[in-house]
Formats: C-alpha cells, sequence, structure tokens
C-alpha cells in the first residue's frame, strides 16, 4: 500500500522529513535565475527553467537523506503551462531517484469533477487504446470539507492505483480555528452548534477514518491521511490519540513557527505514522549559508540537521 511504502522509506533513511518544493522565485539562486534570462528573455519560459534547475539540483542533493518531496502546485501554475510542465519533470525525476511525491494540489469537489481530480493527479487517462498518468503522483492533499461526496471519488481512486492522499484536517495558518475550532454535535442526521461537543476539525478526523478503514495497509495506516499543523501541537496530541490509523502529514515546522517538540507527538507509539514538512526552511537554506553558488549544500546541511532534531523526539 502506498503509505506502506512510504514508511519503508523513512524507517530505511531514519528521517521523517518530507522537502516542500515550492519554488518562489525568491527562492531560486539569483545567478540561476539570469542565467536563464540571458537564454530566454524575462519570460514565464526563463522562470519555468530556472525553478526546473534548482529542483533537479535539489533533488540530487537531498535523494539520499529524505525520503519524499511535496511539490505545492500553485508555485508551478504560477508561471503558466511551462510551469506546469516543470512541475511534471520535477515529479518524474523525483520518483526516478526513489523519492516518494507527495502532490501538494489541495483538490476537490464533486462528482465526476472530483474524478477528474483524481485521474489527474493519481491515475489515468484513457486516449484510445493508450492509457497515460498525467502526473503519477505517490499521493495528493485534499480538501476534505466539502463532505463525503468530496472524498470517495479520491479514495477510489487511490484503491485502483495503490496511491493515498492527505485530507485538510487541522490546518497551520493562524485563522484556522475561524471555523475549524467551532464545536458542534449530532442530532437526527443534522449537525447543530453546541458547546461539549465535537470540533469541527475532529469531525472531519473521524470522517476520512472511518470512510477509508477498509484500506489498512501493513504498518496500520488507511489510504487516507490527515494534514494536521505542527503549530496547534496540542490538538496534533489529540488527533494521534484520537486517530490510530491514519497517516499525518505535518505542515509548520521551521518558517511558520514549530519545532522538533511540536511534531514529537505526531509519531505513535513505535515512532511512525507522520511525515514533516519543511519548505523555505530547506529550499532557501543558502540564504543564510552562501550566495546560491552551493544552494545543494545548504540544503542538504539543513536537511540532516532537521533528521538529527527529529531523531532526538523519536
Amino acid at each position: 500500500m502506498s503509505f506502506d511504502r512510504l514508511q519503508e522509506k523513512i524507517d530505511k533513511l531514519q528521517n521523517p522529513t518530507v522537502v516542500g518544493l515550492d519554488p518562489a522565485l525568491e527562492s531560486v539562486p539569483p545567478q540561476i535565475l539570469k542565467k536563464h534570462i540571458a537564454e530566454k528573455g524575462e519570460t514565464l519560459a526563463a522562470a519555468a527553467e530556472a525553478v526546473l534547475e534548482f529542483n533537479i539540483g535539489l533533488i540530487n542533493a537531498l535523494h539520499d537523506i529524505v525520503p519524499a518531496v511535496k511539490p505545492q502546485s500553485a508555485f508551478y501554475e504560477a508561471l503558466g503551462p511551462m510551469g506546469v510542465g516543470a512541475l511534471k519533470v520535477t515529479m518524474d525525476y523525483a520518483k526516478e531517484k526513489g523519492m516518494y511525491v507527495i502532490m501538494d494540489g489541495k483538490r476537490n469537489d464533486i462528482g465526476s469533477t472530483a474524478a477528474g481530480y483524481a485521474e489527474a493527479y493519481l491515475g489515468e487517462v484513457q486516449i484510445g487504446d493508450t492509457k497515460i498518468s498525467p502526473f503519477d503522483a505517490d499521493a495528493l492533499t485534499i480538501n476534505a470539507y466539502l463532505g463525503s461526496d468530496g472524498i470517495k471519488p479520491f479514495l477510489e481512486t487511490a484503491k485502483r492505483y495503490d496511491k493515498a492522499m492527505f485530507a485538510l484536517v487541522k490546518t497551520s495558518n493562524p485563522s484556522a480555528g475561524e471555523f475549524q475550532d467551532k464545536y458542534f454535535a449530532m442530532e437526527d442526521g443534522q449537525q447543530k452548534a453546541v458547546t461539549d461537543a465535537k470540533t469541527l476539525y475532529t469531525l472531519v478526523g473521524e470522517l476520512i477514518e472511518e470512510i477509508s478503514k477498509d484500506t489498512i495497509g501493513d504498518y496500520g495506516f488507511t489510504r487516507v491521511g490527515a494534514v494536521v499543523g505542527a503549530t496547534y501541537p496540542s490538538e496534533l496530541q489529540f488527533l494521534r490519540n484520537h486517530l490510530k490509523n491514519t497517516f499525518f502529514l505535518v505542515p509548520g515546522y521551521g518558517a511558520q513557527g514549530g519545532s522538533a517538540d511540536s511534531v514529537a507527538a505526531a509519531f505513535d507509539k513505535n515512532g511512525r505514522g507522520a511525515i514533516i514538512n519543511s519548505s523555505r526552511g530547506i529550499i532557501a537554506a543558502w540564504k543564510d549559508m552562501s550566495d546560491g553558488d552551493d544552494y545543494m549544500t545548504a540544503a542538504r546541511t539543513q536537511a540532516l540537521m532537521m533528521r538529527e532534531e527529529l531523531q532526538k523526539v523519536l
């Protein structure tokens, strides 16, 4: 099962880290961008080529110490069709290097539209007699707040192609609690706001674990994981205790304020069941260590430091 493969990669490298490949242009060393502008002018094509070169260098520097990467689609879509092309090449290259690829698209809809997203990122498209995998991610982030009919199409595709997904449950952003922390109770099948009930994020977590309970793999986790932010450690601890069969993707480490101590609660008693994301802290580490000429060494150094910090709390 997909999360079994991820856990095995984590165990092999003794590193529950996923690097967010979120290459805003200011994260790309200026000499790389300048080189491509000299070739293609100040164009989206030049920016996309610079991002791709940057990503290839990062993957080369990290693939033997970090088990997974998580490209965020927004940064590539911002560069138009060529940016999306760079995203596809990045994903393919990471997989060639043995890394687990989490597509961070936070997609969702219902019915055939949800199925279309699922086929695009996790499945195959039939063109005549040929089946093609458009992106072929190992896992996809989705927005679960549309309810079960916005989750099931993704789950069915994940089952068919042995893939997985991470559903937003308790996100890391400061305003997450405006809706996610509201309390609700079920009465005659309807939700009514009351005190001393369950938070909305708890209800979402329970839904994703219930809806995927028949997909538990060898390590005890279903195909539908949960996105739970490092910036809310008490809620993270509660959800880990509450969702025994759910694999966690934990953003918010580093730049957003999460620490090794705050993410320790994401792991089960065996030190498994979670992967911790760092984006800017690793890919833009060169800004604190060099002028960008040695960005690969800077990223590797920071990734090794993060691994050491996480190992201390596991």
